[in-house]
C-alpha cells in the first residue's frame, strides 16, 4: 500500500492553473456557444425552436464545472485528496450527465447548414464513432481507468505537474460525457444497444465503482502517496456520491427512453438533419 503521511508532490508546484483565466474562458465559450446556438434556433422558429429543460440542463452542467474548477474547490483539489475526489465526481459524473441531457449534438445539427449537418451525421454513423460510443468502451474509459489511476503510480506522476491536473480533468469530463451519452444521451447514437443492455452496463459501472471505493478505503492495492485519512475520506466520497450519480443516470435513461418507431418504407431516405430531430422529440 502506497499511502502515508507524505507531502503531496504537487504542493509546491507554483501557481495553480485553476485559478487562472483558462477555465473561466473555457466555461464562457462552452456556455456562450450553446446559448448562441439556442438563440439562433429559436429565432428561426419564432421562439419555439428549442426545449427550455434541455437548455437548463446544459446550463446546470456548465455551473457544476464552474464549481469544480474554480476556487475554492478548484484550489483545494490540488493539495487535498478529498477535494480531488469531490472535483472528480463533479467533473466526471454530475456535470457530464447534465451536459449530455442538454442534447448539444442535436442542437448543433439544427444550427448547421444542411450540407454540414450531413457530414456530421455521416461521422456519427461511422464505425470508429460507433465503437467509441458503445457502452462497453465508454465504461472501460470512464470507470476502468480509475483502477489504473489510483492503483498505479499514475496519480502521483500526474499530480506532480500542474498540467497533470488538466489531463485528469479533461479525461474525467470526456469519458464521463461519453458514458452518460452511451447510457442515456438524447442525442442520436446509431448502433446503441437497447435499454436492457444499457441498464446492464450501468449495473457493472455501479459494482466497479463500489469495489474500487472499498479497496481504496481499506488500503488494498492503493498506490497513493497521500495521508491515509484523506484516502479513506475520498473513498467515501466516491462510494456515496457515485451511487447518487448513477441513480440519476438510471433515472435519465428511463426518462429519455422512447420506443422505437418503425417508419413505413417510402423508397426515400429522410434528410440527415431530420434523423437527430426525430431521435430526440421536443
Amino acid at each position: 500500500m502506497g499511502m502515508g503521511g507524505m507531502e503531496h508532490p504537487h504542493q509546491h508546484g507554483g501557481g495553480l492553473p485553476v485559478e487562472g483565466l483558462v477555465p473561466v474562458l473555457a466555461l464562457l465559450v462552452l456556455g456562450g456557444g450553446y446559448g448562441v446556438a439556442v438563440w439562433r434556433v429559436r429565432r428561426r422558429s419564432g421562439g419555439q425552436g428549442w426545449s427550455g429543460p434541455r437548455a437548463f440542463c446544459f446550463a446546470a452542467g456548465v455551473g457544476l464545472l464552474a464549481v469544480a474548477l474554480l476556487p475554492p474547490l478548484g484550489t483545494v483539489a490540488h493539495h487535498d485528496f478529498r477535494g480531488h475526489m469531490a472535483q472528480h465526481m463533479l467533473i466526471g459524473m454530475y456535470a457530464p450527465l447534465a451536459l449530455v441531457l442538454g442534447a448539444p449534438v442535436t442542437l448543433l445539427l439544427r444550427v448547421l447548414p444542411v450540407r454540414r449537418a450531413r457530414r456530421v451525421t455521416a461521422v456519427l454513423r461511422s464505425r470508429p464513432v460507433k465503437l467509441v460510443a458503445h457502452p462497453a468502451v465508454a465504461l472501460l474509459l470512464s470507470t476502468g481507468s480509475l483502477g489504473v489511476l489510483y492503483f498505479t503510480p499514475l496519480y502521483d506522476a500526474l499530480s506532480a505537474h500542474p498540467a497533470g491536473h488538466w489531463l485528469m480533468s479533461l479525461h474525467f469530463l470526456a469519458s464521463g460525457c461519453l458514458f452518460a451519452h452511451a447510457i442515456a444521451g438524447p442525442d442520436p447514437a446509431p448502433g446503441r444497444p437497447g435499454v436492457p443492455a444499457r441498464l446492464g452496463y450501468l449495473g457493472v459501472a455501479v459494482a466497479a465503482h463500489a469495489l474500487i471505493a472499498q479497496a481504496m478505503y481499506g488500503g488494498y492495492l492503493v498506490h497513493l502517496h497521500v495521508p491515509a485519512a484523506e484516502v479513506r475520506a475520498g473513498a467515501e466520497i466516491m462510494y456515496y456520491a457515485g451511487d447518487i450519480a448513477e441513480l440519476l443516470l438510471a433515472g435519465a435513461l428511463v426518462a429519455t427512453w422512447r420506443p422505437e418507431r418503425r417508419r413505413p418504407a417510402t423508397g426515400r431516405a429522410p434528410a440527415p438533419a431530420a434523423v437527430p430531430n426525430a431521435a430526440v422529440p421536443h
